[in-house]
């Protein structure tokens, strides 16, 4: 059924890029789970609401890059229930964003996040309660990697439990030196609810997932990129107020891959979404359809006047 709403979505040729970000919401209201009698997410925000603390920071800028900052810093950055419909909200914000090509996910006072809260967990640990807030965060996260922003996760500190699955709901990972990835999961004897185990596969292979899930492996900075979950390094700044901050070096970093105008940007993003998710036949279609909006468009007859590639 997703994958059916999904491919109706995208193969509409007469989609222009203006209207991206809504066709993306509204493929992705119910994105993996729709409302239901055993889904309402309405309830599990309101039941969310109930356990606050901390806040979901959004920064968009001019150039495009947005900073999205997750702030508990006195819980090492973990999601309370509030910050959980914080997420949500925020993603709706750049999913309709006309302007945006990239984004940043960092965490405050430098650690990343240490997963759910665990006041918030002990009071909804009945598994009527669990689920739908494993069903709310699955979507909330596709959304999130679904964007028509090219994202990256900044790993500074550490990455734990559900802040380990954040990371691979972003399109990259780069890490400071004292970064840490860990799948804590098995420790508190669970798996990854928030879509986290699913993306691992995709990211790293299944003889990796398996490794990092079972043995609970701290990855660090060597590792991650060794089996590329880490896509990139980050070097320490010298000075704490040093301008060569790494949030600074993460916007340089990302920089390379979203130069150039915003439709662009957006119609890479989702030539590359559309082969990650639908079988090669209707991405061919998608890729075809994306090129014809930008085949003699405006960057494209500026690029062809101001120069040849071949040069």
């Amino acid at each position: 059924m997703v994958l059916h709403a999904l491919k109706q979505q995208l193969l509409k040729s007469s989609c222009a890029f203006g209207s991206w970000a809504r066709l993306m919401q509204t493929q992705s209201s119910g994105c993996v789970y729709s409302s239901t009698h055993d889904f309402n997410p309405k309830e599990v925000r309101e039941k969310l609401q109930a356990f606050p603390g901390g806040s979901i920071d959004l920064l968009k800028q001019d150039c495009g890059i947005a900073i999205l900052t997750i702030n508990n810093p006195s819980r090492m950055n973990a999601f309370s229930g509030s910050m959980m419909v914080q997420l949500e909200e925020k993603v709706s914000l750049l999913e309709n964003w006309s302007d945006g090509k990239g984004l940043i996910v960092h965490g405050a006072e430098g650690t990343f996040c240490s997963g759910s809260d665990l006041n918030a967990v002990r009071a909804i640990s009945n598994p009527q309660d669990g689920m739908k807030m494993c069903m709310f965060m699955q979507n909330t996260l596709t959304r999130l990697l679904r964007l028509p922003l090219i994202s990256v996760a900044l790993v500074e500190g550490k990455a734990l439990g559900g802040g380990a699955e954040l990371t691979t709901a972003c399109d990259f990972r780069i890490m400071a030196s004292d970064g840490v990835i860990q799948f804590v999961h098995r420790h508190m004897g669970l798996v990854p609810g928030w879509g986290g185990a699913a993306r691992l596969v995709r990211i790293v292979g299944s003889q990796n997932a398996l490794k990092l899930l079972g043995g609970a492996v701290k990855v660090d900075l060597e590792f991650g990129l060794q089996i590329g979950l880490v896509d990139g390094a980050l070097e320490a700044p010298q000075a704490q107020d040093s301008a060569d901050t790494l949030l600074e070096q993460a916007e340089c970093w990302l920089s390379r891959y979203t130069k150039g105008p915003t439709p662009v940007i957006q119609a890479v993003k989702r030539v590359v979404l559309s082969g990650r998710e639908l079988p090669l036949s209707d991405a061919l279609r998608t890729e075809k359809d994306v090129f014809g909006t930008l085949w003699g468009g405006p960057a494209n007859l500026q690029a062809l006047a101001s120069k040849s590639k071949h040069n």
